[in-house]
């Protein structure tokens, strides 16, 4: 089914601007920024920062003046685009190296700066905080993507958290920017999209987002089981089966895919009798693809006498050199009442290996909660 909403909210222009306003005036109200400036002391450091930051990037009016300001340019990110406004120029991405800020400058032959922006989803990261995560701008495209003649910047940057139970993982931010007579400007409902369904894995899936309204939202929306299938989920039904859960009945294990732009999102939905869908899992995480699906195992894991669930599968992603990587990981969900959650620590002690297997994946864990190797 296709997201008609998306192409209604690129072509209303003035709606667009007026909400992504109000957006922008509600972070600022919500922010440690704004709090700062009513006096609290733990703050104040903090908006001395960003005043200091904005006056460095708003004095930027030549090229030569970027990298003096304190900001890295990103040599092989450079290139030339015609836009409405200001005809042929260079987009100019830098990275600030005090917070690891992205900023995008455009130039004129003459080096003069004719628009920049800083606005952009990568630097809303770490919420209230100067510093971001962003390590790497890792793809910049030039399509036309709201079908007005212009041509949109489509932005993909790698981030890793330095702390919290993510840290040292590196996940994708997508981001678009459509052109108009002015500049360009953001919609951030569709960033938002982009980003909190998974479909920044690559320039093809947000452009299948934004321009042709193909969207992976219905993987975590849906009620039923039919609805994912309406909406072009492919179940693996070798792996498809029933199981007794404790706490939940005689419940569908339905594993499956759902294809945009050549990517596999992997998903599993645990399905009643009645065919609604009472749980669902997302095992690949931030790899880009499923690769195999190795097994599902229903079976009590930590010793509670509930059965838990155990998936094994290989995943590709993108390499530093744009390679095709391809990796073996496991999940770990165990059942509680009314609810399932992930193991975060099994796989700290036993990484899963490209030799491993399900069975030993299930005894690995079984010796971690106490349980006997024989059994």
């Amino acid at each position: 089914m296709k997201n008609r909403l998306i192409k209604k909210v690129i072509s209303k222009r003035t709606i667009s601007l007026l909400l992504s306003g109000i957006y922008a005036c509600t972070l600022f109200l919500s922010s440690p920024f704004c709090n700062a400036a009513q006096g609290a002391d733990g703050n104040k450091t903090l908006l001395t920062e960003y005043q200091n930051y904005q006056r460095r990037f708003s004095e930027i009016t030549e090229r030569a003046e970027i990298e003096p300001a304190g900001f890295k340019i990103i040599e092989d990110q450079i290139f030339p685009i015609e836009t409405e406004g200001f005809g042929q120029v260079y987009l100019v991405p830098a990275l600030d190296k005090i917070y690891d800020r992205l900023a995008l400058f455009f130039t004129d032959e003459s080096g003069k700066v004719v628009y920049k922006t800083d606005q952009l989803a990568v630097n809303n990261r770490n919420t209230g905080e100067m510093k971001q995560p962003v390590r790497e701008l890792k793809a910049i495209s030039f399509q036309e993507l709201n079908r007005d003649g212009l041509m949109d910047i489509v932005l993909i940057t790698t981030c890793v958290n330095d702390k919290g139970s993510y840290a040292g993982k590196p996940y994708k931010i997508g981001d678009v920017l459509f052109q108009d007579k002015k500049g360009f400007y953001r919609d951030y409902r569709i960033s938002d999209k982009i980003n909190r369904f998974g479909m920044n894995k690559s320039v093809e899936s947000i452009a299948a987002f934004v321009r042709d309204g193909d969207s992976t939202e219905f993987l975590y929306t849906a009620a039923t089981k039919k609805e994912l299938l309406d909406n072009g989920f492919e179940i693996a039904k070798e792996q498809c089966h029933y199981r007794q859960f404790e706490k939940f009945g005689r419940l569908e294990v339905v594993p499956g895919t759902y294809t945009m732009a050549n990517f596999a999102t992997f998903m599993i939905y645990l399905v009643n009798e009645q065919g609604y869908i009472v749980w669902s899992f997302q095992p690949m995480g931030d790899f880009d693809n499923l690769y195999a699906l190795k097994g599902i195992t229903c079976r009590d894991i930590d010793g509670d006498g509930m059965k838990d669930i155990v998936v094994f599968a290989r995943y590709s992603y993108e390499g530093n050199g744009n390679e095709l990587l391809i990796e073996s990981d496991y999940s770990i969900y165990y059942q509680r009442t009314g609810s399932f959650y992930e193991d975060t620590q099994i796989k700290k002690q036993y990484p899963c290996g490209e030799e491993e297997t399900m069975s030993g994946i299930v005894d690995k864990a079984r010796t971690y909660w106490g349980w006997k190797t024989e059994e």
